[in-house]
């Protein structure tokens, strides 16, 4: 059975963000809405919700992962950065942007690039997302709501609700989301910032 909770996208609950959070704690994938897709997550350490997601969506194992970070303190823990790529990251986060690079020890083998060890970095702008970051005190694994053959992610509430019923274990549901996924930035290459895609968050600024 999948719990669904109702939480205003501009106001989020506390007591139900606290739900949220004891999902997740307690090992659970869940779904909830970002600055730009809805998306699924579970914790860092969730192997089990993990493996659920990859079969959810039909990952292979090239597959990049990205986790959800409340801001940028917590980037050092996580990932290897420069000065120039720490000033490019503060000028475009909060926002639309996933930003690849290389992973430190302290993140889960199974979150990495198989062969590369990076891992997708991503500091949303939307208050349920910052809510939900805020009380878990970690990072969450993210990924985006995109099913197989299906053509877009999906936005409405409803039409996700039919979808992942009895496939996760929660649904927040804060109204209709976007359908353009976040722009996506890899900083792994000495010769600089390179567009792995381009999506809701502009270039223009990157270079």
């Amino acid at each position: 059975m999948t719990l669904v909770l109702h939480i205003h996208p501009d106001n989020p609950q506390p007591r139900l963000i606290e739900q949220a959070v004891e999902v997740v704690r307690k090992g659970g994938l869940i779904c909830y809405p970002t600055d730009t897709t809805y998306a699924l997550g579970c914790g860092m350490g969730a192997k089990a919700a993990l493996d659920r997601l990859i079969q959810l969506r039909r990952l292979d194992d090239k597959h990049q992962f990205s986790i959800l970070c409340a801001d940028l303190s917590e980037i050092a823990t996580y990932a290897k950065l420069s000065n120039p790529d720490y000033r490019l990251l503060k000028a475009h986060t909060p926002g639309p942007y996933t930003f690849i690079l290389t992973a430190t020890s302290e993140v889960p083998r199974r979150l990495m690039h198989a062969k590369k060890r990076t891992i997708g970095l991503r500091v949303p702008e939307h208050p349920i997302c910052h809510a939900l970051l805020q009380a878990l005190g970690e990072p969450l694994m993210t990924s985006t709501l995109h099913l197989p053959n299906e053509e877009f992610p999906l936005v409405d509430p409803y039409d996700i609700e039919n979808a992942l019923q009895g496939r996760v274990d929660l649904i927040i549901d804060g109204g209709y989301c976007g359908t353009e996924e976040t722009t996506v930035v890899s900083l792994t290459n000495e010769d600089g910032p390179e567009i792995v895609r381009q999506g809701a968050g502009s270039t223009d600024s990157i270079f």
